[in-house]
């Protein structure tokens, strides 16, 4: 993973901010490390598994992810009457203005076959004879939401779980909170990791990928799920990759505070 260089306008921070370890921390080497076990780390762990090791280090256990909590759908361009040009013109008028043109072109292209690699894979998306049952969700102009009943992220990710579990080149290594990327001179070869029962650990890797989410769970009322802390995005700023679009935090419209004082 090559991290470019800091804007010099932006402020240096702090690098260590965890001691270092009493004892020396254990040495692993692997050719590839996937930190986060949402949807995008285990398509990504199963993926490249097909040509090299993986092992995928998660914070809490396998299934912990937003992306296990995601309720409603995916949108595809699926249905006959569609096309992705509309996809594109739909979400560019639902985000404002704001959306980066370039990223909706890609996963609106993308979307359809991978739904349909989702399916074949397992995923127990609706569906009829004449394909998937599609639905219509506000901001949409065309039928293209992919469902599996009011659980789509669980039904996804329970698959792909499935699916590197049963994988002999993933290895998964659960409960190991990840607290600093290893590598200088704007490389990461890897990270250094702490275990839940407070042994050090340094994974070196030829390539690292960081799926993390987001930092939802860093506000008291949320539907994220705890460990969206943003963690993978702090460890990314200080080790000097750039960021962007912050601003950006998903609320969902139905969480409330209740007598018991959780949201």
């Amino acid at each position: 993973m090559k991290m470019p260089t800091l804007d010099p306008r932006v402020v240096p921070t702090e690098r260590w901010l965890w001691s270092m370890p009493p004892v020396p921390a254990q040495q692993h080497s692997v050719p590839l490390l996937i930190v986060g076990s949402g949807a995008a780390g285990l398509m990504a762990a199963l993926e490249a598994a097909q040509h090299t090791t993986v092992i995928i280090l998660t914070r809490g256990p396998l299934l912990q992810s937003n992306s296990a909590w995601a309720q409603g759908g995916i949108a595809a361009a699926l249905a006959p009457n569609d096309a992705p040009a509309s996809q594109v013109d739909d979400t560019l008028i639902a985000g404002a203005g704001l959306s980066d043109r370039v990223a909706v072109e890609a996963l609106v292209a993308e979307a359809p076959d991978l739904m349909r690699d989702l399916l074949a894979a397992g995923v127990p998306f609706e569906h009829t004879r004449d394909g998937f049952a599609l639905g219509l969700e506000g901001g949409h102009s065309h039928r293209r939401i992919v469902h599996a009943s009011d659980a789509t992220g669980w039904a996804v990710t329970s698959t792909l779980a499935e699916l590197v579990r049963a994988c002999p080149s993933i290895s998964i290594l659960e409960g190991y909170q990840v607290v600093d990327l290893l590598g200088d001179d704007g490389t990461c070869t890897g990270v250094r990791a702490r275990d839940g029962s407070g042994g050090w650990h340094d994974f070196h890797a030829r390539a690292t990928i960081l799926a993390t989410g987001g930092a939802g769970a860093l506000y008291g009322l949320t539907s994220n799920q705890p460990a969206a802390l943003g963690e993978g995005i702090a460890l990314a700023y200080r080790a000097g990759a750039e960021v962007a679009d912050m601003e950006f935090v998903q609320f969902h419209p139905t969480v409330f505070r209740t007598q018991t004082g959780k949201g």
